[in-house]
């Protein structure tokens, strides 16, 4: 082999080299955050969205209709369209189940979904149920498509005292 001449020597300073690697590091992060398609951070927030469950409605459980209603789950929608979720479903760990009917949540709005009976609007719902549905001790709620197996949203509690952000 022949002389491939004197090794390779930077024409910098030791804390100069430092600091070019780490600006090459950056600025490949940067071209990575750069071409990655804007809907992998969409794909964080699905689009309906469990907020919040009231799992635990204030005072004793007496079943009346006013506590009942006061056990709920918000759902959002995340989208910046209206989304139909006539056929959707909420259920628990337990299996209880909500479909919803005809039923259009706007974009970017809440519906609430209360345990009991009541007069369904836009921003309220009721599941029309005797019972409580969702267990202080811990459960979890799931959001569906219609005829779907596979969850939108999911939001999982242990011992609450009363609700939990999801």
């Amino acid at each position: 082999m022949g002389d491939l001449g004197p090794p390779f020597q930077w024409p910098y300073p030791a804390k100069d080299r430092l600091m070019i690697r780490r600006l090459a590091v950056l600025t490949g992060l940067a071209m990575c955050a750069a071409i990655l398609p804007a809907t992998a951070a969409q794909a964080a927030n699905p689009s309906i969205m469990i907020t919040r469950v009231y799992v635990n409605s204030p005072g004793p459980d007496t079943r009346t209709n006013a506590s009942l209603n006061a056990e709920y789950i918000i759902l959002k929608n995340t989208t910046t369209k209206a989304i139909s979720l006539k056929g959707w479903t909420v259920r628990d760990r337990s299996n209880h189940v909500y479909t919803f009917g005809t039923f259009t949540l706007a974009a970017g709005h809440w519906v609430t979904l209360h345990t009991g009976r009541g007069t369904n609007t836009s921003t309220n719902r009721y599941w029309g149920s005797g019972n409580y549905i969702w267990n202080n001790d811990g459960d979890t709620a799931y959001v569906r498509r219609p005829a779907s197996t596979i969850n939108v949203d999911t939001c999982k509690w242990g011992v609450v005292a009363s609700y939990v952000n999801c």
